[in-house]
């Protein structure tokens, strides 16, 4: 499978601790997105919040893959972060996936790993309005808006109120918007990002074919979010045999940002046991 050229990476650390640990965001986030959770494991904790390619203030690509990703996550951490050794790696959504082809590709730079609400499989069903999350709507929803005539920040939030009604939600991708030229524009590569999320809820499985990873796994699911089932579990075991799962109640598919103290918890614990 061809690959991009390396991009680079926007990456932020936070916290001096003994124990490194990268986090990786979903689908149209940023790395600060962790910020609260960074700093909610000091002092135990030396973390890197990493902006993925085509989000944040990461360079953009020309295709998106899995496979890129991880390895361009990889060559980022061997230059810096993980030169003296393996480090734990948390994903949360399409970030888990990176997380998680990069945990198959490359073992040697991670020791644990924290996957948040997403499994090794193609999340997409035939009716998006059951499907395992409905961002095929909420990117459309982006590119329908007309930034040309958006003087306020306020006026692209009211626009998309109808379309997306949930305010958390809804200010979670209004944070990417971005002053630009006089006007507003998306910061990450929303034109190449919905015109591939068939590839980003997908499974990259050629690309780790005939491959374990055999460090310990967290596997975080949100209690009221549909991208984690039962029947996902065979294919989460036989790539990642010594997962351990947990459901965090009360949460949708952002676990972190609605019950952080929950996850800090839980984070803490898995990582800093002895195994």
């Amino acid at each position: 499978m061809p690959q991009d050229a390396k991009p680079t990476l926007k990456t932020t650390p936070i916290g001096s601790g003994e124990h490194p640990l990268v986090f990786l965001h979903g689908l149209f986030g940023r790395g600060k997105n962790f910020t609260n959770i960074a700093k909610g494991l000091q002092p135990e904790f030396r973390c890197l919040l990493v902006d993925l390619p085509n989000h944040g203030d990461s360079a953009w690509t020309e295709t998106f893959g899995y496979a890129a990703m991880a390895d361009t996550v990889a060559e980022e951490l061997r230059r810096g972060f993980a030169a003296d050794g393996p480090v734990d790696v948390l994903g949360h959504s399409m970030g888990g996936k990176v997380a998680m082809v990069l945990a198959l590709r490359h073992p040697e730079l991670v020791r644990r790993l924290v996957v948040e609400d997403i499994a090794p499989v193609d999340s997409k069903e035939a009716d998006a309005t059951a499907s395992r999350g409905n961002f095929e709507h909420l990117l459309g929803s982006l590119k329908r808006l007309d930034l040309s005539g958006i003087t306020h920040r306020s006026e692209a939030d009211a626009a998309l109120r109808t379309d997306i009604p949930d305010d958390t939600v809804r200010g979670f991708l209004l944070q990417n918007l971005r002053h630009r030229d006089g006007g507003f524009a998306w910061q990450p590569n929303l034109d190449l990002l919905h015109d591939q999320l068939d590839t980003v809820g997908g499974w990259p499985d050629q690309d780790v074919a005939g491959r374990t990873f055999t460090g310990s796994v967290l596997w975080m699911a949100g209690e009221n979010s549909p991208y984690i089932k039962e029947a996902d579990a065979p294919a989460m075991r036989a790539l990642f045999p010594r997962t351990v799962r947990t459901t965090v109640r009360g949460a949708s598919h952002w676990v972190h940002a609605d019950r952080p103290e929950e996850v800090i918890m839980a984070v803490r614990a898995f990582l800093l046991a002895e195994r």
